[in-house]
Order: structure tokens, then sequence, then C-alpha cells
């Protein structure tokens, strides 16, 4: 069908367009999808299995949707996706505000439009992308800002009384007739709002300020809340809930590997940086890992939940850490390294809800007890533990014990140079030889020489300080014979 060509109600009916309400044609171009096994929601990571199949549920009941989980776990993109399911284009009356289906329009203007041009009443396209309307659910929220208020001023220019319907400026959801309206954190409009709402969903008629129209909207709703919300700030009135059909729950990554893949497509990194700074494999899965161990921390609020944000907005500060050291360096290229995240530290304490217990020690605290979980869990996975050599065994971290021991001490430095990095990290005796074990690529070899010596300070066979963007390791007994002289 050519829309170009169809520029009036006569072009249209010759066209035999199809006529259907928006949830059936969600529901129609889903089913279309899942016969062909296309994707029906891409870019979404770890839902294939709960998520997904409860919304393709909920879309082919023709039901309006709450998405009920905690912060970042993707229920707005959910939503924004849905506008896939669109036809591309659908007709308008051109001279209607809201949307009218030229062979049904149910607005005042759309009614006189048909009575007075018939046939000839010329037509617009809309675009899927067009049919789609957001609105953050506030305290402040009104009713003239969702359903609609009386115009004073389109009264006055038109000469009508009060008491006439075309006085009536419509609010956002009568001009999301034909359209997806979300409405993000719905537990925070007030109850009378939300009365409001439900009069609507289930009567399918406005009231405004005395008016009660009969506009049977034809609008997919969907509503997203965060579990929370129902006690510290608000609740959904039960019989706005009770009509809502299907409440989808939804969660966090429950893997590593898949969280890794959110981080990849939402991380936004400058194409010319990605060439210049390695990032290996291991770090990748640390800052996964970060949220992880935040989730289960005893300082974190886990009624608030951790959002994937932590770990995309982690994963752009490791690698800038690692671009201002090479800008600084004037180095060509470099890599990423386990004292970058320290670099990491700001992007992870604005995304955290302490408790009462976290909030004694502090966001830098917390984080940093958070990096150092991380560190100790990834050196484990590749080393043994050192207190748990057996007797008669070799201790692979014998020569490190003794280069220590010996009072050594190195000193590296957050914004140093990979020449010289590097070499401090050759000058420890064993250090190289026990990362070999795990590698032999250059790149990665001193990523485990570092890991070596990061979770060795961990486990405390080595003693690790840091000021002002100096690491210093050394031996634990030397520093507490050096206290006790």
């Amino acid at each position: 069908m050519d829309i170009n060509k169809i520029k009036t109600i006569a072009d249209l009916k010759k066209s035999k367009y199809l006529n259907r309400s928006i949830k059936e044609e969600l529901r129609s171009n889903l089913r279309d999808r899942l016969a062909k096994k296309e994707d029906t929601f891409a870019g979404i990571y770890g839902f294939e299995d709960t998520v997904i199949p409860d919304l393709e549920r909920a879309i082919l009941s023709k039901h309006n949707i709450l998405f009920l989980g905690l912060r970042g776990q993707a229920k707005t993109r959910l939503a924004r996706l849905m506008t896939d399911l669109l036809d591309d284009y659908i007709p308008t009356l051109a001279d209607s505000e809201i949307n009218d289906d030229p062979l049904n329009p149910i607005s005042f203007e759309g009614k006189e439009i048909i009575k007075t041009l018939r046939d000839k009443a010329p037509l617009k396209w809309v675009h899927k992308s067009e049919r789609y309307v957001e609105k953050l659910a506030t305290p402040d929220v009104s009713v003239a800002d969702l359903i609609g208020d009386v115009d004073p001023i389109k009264a006055a220019s038109l000469k009508l009384p009060f008491s006439d319907e075309r006085v009536i400026h419509f609010g956002l959801v009568p001009r999301a007739h034909r359209s997806i309206f979300v409405i993000n954190e719905l537990p925070d409009l007030q109850a009378r709002i939300q009365v409001a709402l439900f009069n609507m969903l289930q009567e399918g008629d406005l009231q405004i300020r005395g008016f009660k129209l009969r506009m049977p909207l034809d609008i997919q709703f969907v509503f997203t809340a965060n579990p929370e919300d129902y006690t510290n700030r608000g609740s959904i009135i039960t019989p706005l809930k009770d009509r809502i059909e299907s409440q989808i729950l939804t969660h966090y990554p429950t893997s590593i590997e898949t969280a890794r893949k959110i981080t990849q497509q939402e991380a936004v990194i400058a194409p010319e940086v990605e060439d210049k700074i390695f990032v290996s494999e291991d770090m990748r899965d640390m800052i996964e890992m970060l949220s992880f161990e935040a989730r289960n921390s005893e300082y974190i609020d886990e009624k608030s939940g951790v959002s994937a944000r932590m770990s995309i907005s982690g994963f752009e500060n490791l690698v800038s850490t690692a671009e201002r050291r090479m800008i600084i360096n004037k180095d060509k290229n470099t890599s990423t390294r386990i004292t970058d995240f320290w670099g990491v530290i700001p992007a992870l304490t604005g995304k955290m809800e302490l408790v009462y217990e976290g909030e004694q020690e502090g966001p830098y605290q917390v984080a940093l007890s958070l990096i150092n979980g991380v560190i100790e869990d990834k050196f484990l996975q590749f080393f043994p533990h050192p207190d748990k050599i057996k007797d008669g065994e070799s201790d692979p971290y014998g020569i490190l014990r003794h280069w220590f021991g010996d009072g050594n001490n190195v000193q590296l430095f957050n914004d140093e140079d990979d020449k010289s990095f590097r070499k401090k990290l050759d000058s420890i005796a064993g250090l190289k030889k026990l990362a070999q074990t795990k590698t032999k690529d250059k790149n990665e070899l001193y990523y485990y020489m570092e890991l070596i010596l990061h979770g060795l300070s961990e486990l405390n066979v080595v003693t690790k300080t840091i000021v002002d963007g100096e690491l210093n390791f050394s031996d634990p007994f030397g520093d507490m014979l050096d206290e006790f002289k």
C-alpha cells in the first residue's frame, strides 16, 4: 500500500485499509514475529525465559501491563520497544488533535470534519515512533496534565460558553489515542489521579470540571513501579491495580555473562579509544562482579536494589581512567589496570542506597570494600588460598614472601606510565613466574601480576596502603615491627 497516494478518506476506502485497535495491532504483529521465530524484543538480555514470555502473553491477551521491579531492570526500555510491534504508519484525520481514526472518529472536531467534508476529508499518516507517550509520575501531576481542563482562552477566541465541550483542552491521555501510553513510577501518583485513570480504564469516559464525555479511547496502557514505592512513598490503589490485567515481575541479570552483554551494549566508549585501550576479559568480568557484590552487601539496602547502570558507568570510568593516564603520559596505547578501579569509585557511590551500617562506614569505604572483595574473589578463581596450602606442598608464594620479608617494597602510582609501571612489577621476585602459569600474552601477563599483588594484600600476605593516588605494597610483619619500634 503506497501511503503517498492515499490522501483522503475516499482514497483510504479504495485501498481496503484494515481498521483495527492498537491492542489488536500489537497482537497481530506479535503473532507474525512469533510464527517467523523472529526476535520480538531485540537488545533485551536475561529476560528470554522469564519476562519476555510473560510480556508476549500479555500482548496476545490484549492486556494493560504493569512492570514491577527494582530500578535499572529495563522496565521503561521494554515499554519503548513495544513500538516495534506497531504498524509502520496509520492514517489519522489531518485536522484532529487526538489522532482520530478517519473511519471511526471519536472527538467533536473529528466528527464535524467527517460531517462537513465526508470522503474528501484530508488524511495525515503517523509513524509508529510518534505513537508513544511517556509520563513520569510525580506528586504534582494533576488531572489537567493527564486528562484535560477547560481552556478559557479557547472559549474566548471561539466565542463559546464554558458549557460547550469544544472549550476543553485535552491532556496527555486523550492525545495518546491509538498510541502506547506509559506512566513510570505509578505509585507516586496521588490517589485521586489514580482514580481518574481507573475510571478511564474501566468506563471509557472522561470527567473534566463537570463535563462527562464518553470517549472510547484506544490506548495500550503500560505502567512501571518499584516494589519499594509501595511502602516508602505511596501505593497503587486497589481498583486500579485490579484493572491492570497483567503484572510482570522484572529482575536483575542472573549471570556475569548476561550482565556483560548489557554493559557492552549500553556503555558509550569513543571508537578511537576502544582501539587504543586493551581491556582483558577478566577486567570486564570484575566490573560486573561489583554489581553482584553490591546486591549482596550488608551495607547496601537490598530493597532499593543496585541498577545495571552501576556496571555501565563503572566500565566507562574504568576506560576513562586508562585514557586519562595515556594522555598524561603521551602513550600511544595502554591496558586497563586493577589500580584503575579506584577511578571507578565515583560511578559506584551514587548508585547505592546505604543502610545504617553503610552510612556509618561512608559511601567511599563501602565502594572500596566492594572493589577489594571482587579482587579477592577473582584472585581465588586462579590461585590457591595462601592459608590453605597443605603441608608438604610447595608454596607458590614462597619467593614473594621472602622478597617482601627481606624489607623490599614497591610503590605503584595511579598515573604512572606503562614502562615504569611494568618495570616495578618485574622487579618483584617470583611475581612474573607465577603469572606465567596462567598466560603468556603480554597484556594479560601484567594483569595477572597485578592481580596476584592485590590478591595477596587482601589475604594479608602483603600489606597495601593507599595514600593520594599511591599504592605501597610491603611486608606486614616488617610494618608491625616498625610500629613496635
